[in-house]
C-alpha cells in the first residue's frame, strides 16, 4: 500500500525528473526514495518511470499512478483543512432567515446533519415572507438567507443558486400519478391545493398555468405540511418541489409528477450581506450548505 511519505517522494520525483533534485528539495536521501520507488514498482509489476541518462520520465503506469497519488494528496490536504476548520469552531451561532416551505423540510434536513457534525454550533431558524427574509439579512439581524426566488438587492451578495423541479403532488393512486410529465392544465379539472399568494411557489405555478386560465384553490394556505396532508387524499392536487416531498416519495405515500417546461423550476438562492464579513461558524455553515444543496440540484 501506498503511505503519506511514498506518495509525496514519488509526485515530488515527477516533477522534478530526477531522484537527486527532488531528495534535495525533499531533505531526504536520494536512496530512500529510490527505495520507495523500487518497492513499488516490484509491488505494481509495472515500471513508474523511464530512466534516461539525464533524468527520469513517467511510463503509462507511472501515469496512472500519479494522477490518483496527486488526487489523493488534493484530497488529505482538503480533510486537514477541514478538520484545522473544525477545531477552530469551538463555540458558535449562526442565524438563518428562511421561508416556510423551507424550514418544514429541505433546511430541517440540513441543519439536522449539520449539528451531527458540528455539535457545538447553534442554529437559529426564523422563518418569513420573502420581504421580511431580505431585510433580516440586509439589517445584519440575521446572518444568511436561504430562501427561494429572492429579488435582487445591492445590499446582499448571492453566494449561491440552486434550480429545484416543481411538480404536481398527489396521492398514488391520482389518475395523474402514473404520467411522466403534466402541465397546469391537465389538473384544472381536479380540486387545487394552492400556495397562498404571498409565497413565491403560487407565482411560479400562475406563470405556468393556460392564458386566461383561471386557477381556482379548494384550499389556499403558506403551510406545506398542510398543501401535502390535503394531497394524501384525493382527488386534491397540490404544486410542491421535488425536494419537499423527498421522504413521502421514498415511503410511498405521495406522488410526484414534473410539471412540463423548463420554466417549471423555483431557484433557491443563499444569500449574506455585502457589507461585513461573516463569522467563522456562519461561514462554515454557508459552504455545508452549498454542498448539500448541490448534491440535489434539478438541471436548469
Amino acid at each position: 500500500m501506498l503511505h503519506g511519505r511514498a506518495l509525496r517522494y514519488i509526485d515530488e520525483v515527477a516533477r522534478q525528473g530526477s531522484i537527486r533534485k527532488a531528495a534535495k528539495t525533499l531533505h531526504v536521501a536520494p536512496s530512500a526514495i529510490n527505495r520507495h520507488i523500487l518497492d513499488l514498482e516490484e509491488e505494481l509489476d509495472a515500471p513508474i518511470f523511464e530512466r534516461f541518462p539525464r533524468g527520469l520520465k513517467l511510463t503509462s503506469s507511472g501515469e496512472l499512478l500519479i494522477a490518483h497519488i496527486r488526487e489523493t494528496l488534493h484530497a488529505h490536504e482538503r480533510m486537514r483543512t477541514q478538520i484545522k476548520a473544525l477545531r477552530g469552531l469551538n463555540r458558535g451561532d449562526v442565524f438563518v432567515a428562511t421561508m416556510a416551505t423551507l424550514a418544514a423540510g429541505l433546511l430541517a434536513d440540513i441543519v439536522a446533519a449539520y449539528r451531527e457534525t458540528v455539535p457545538q454550533i447553534s442554529i437559529r431558524v426564523v422563518v418569513g415572507d420573502r420581504a421580511g427574509v431580505t431585510e433580516m439579512v440586509a439589517s445584519g439581524e440575521a446572518d444568511l438567507a436561504i430562501a427561494y426566488n429572492l429579488p435582487e438587492d445591492t445590499r446582499l451578495q448571492r453566494a449561491g443558486e440552486f434550480h429545484h423541479r416543481l411538480g404536481a403532488v398527489m396521492a398514488p393512486g391520482h389518475p395523474l400519478a402514473g404520467r411522466k410529465s403534466v402541465r397546469i392544465a391537465d389538473c384544472l379539472n381536479y380540486p387545487l391545493v394552492l400556495a397562498d399568494r404571498r409565497l413565491s411557489l403560487r407565482e411560479v405555478v400562475q406563470t405556468l398555468a393556460p392564458a386566461r386560465a383561471d386557477l381556482v384553490a379548494v384550499v389556499e394556505t403558506n403551510s406545506m405540511e398542510l398543501m401535502k396532508q390535503l394531497a394524501y387524499s384525493e382527488p386534491h392536487v397540490t404544486f410542491l418541489n421535488r425536494v419537499d416531498v423527498d421522504r413521502e416519495l421514498a415511503s410511498g405515500a405521495l406522488a410526484f409528477v414534473p410539471l412540463a417546461g423548463g420554466d417549471a423550476l423555483q431557484r433557491l438562492n443563499i444569500l449574506h450581506r455585502v457589507r461585513g464579513s461573516l463569522s467563522p461558524a456562519a461561514s462554515h455553515f454557508l459552504h455545508f450548505a452549498q454542498e448539500r444543496l448541490g448534491r440535489i440540484e434539478a438541471p436548469a
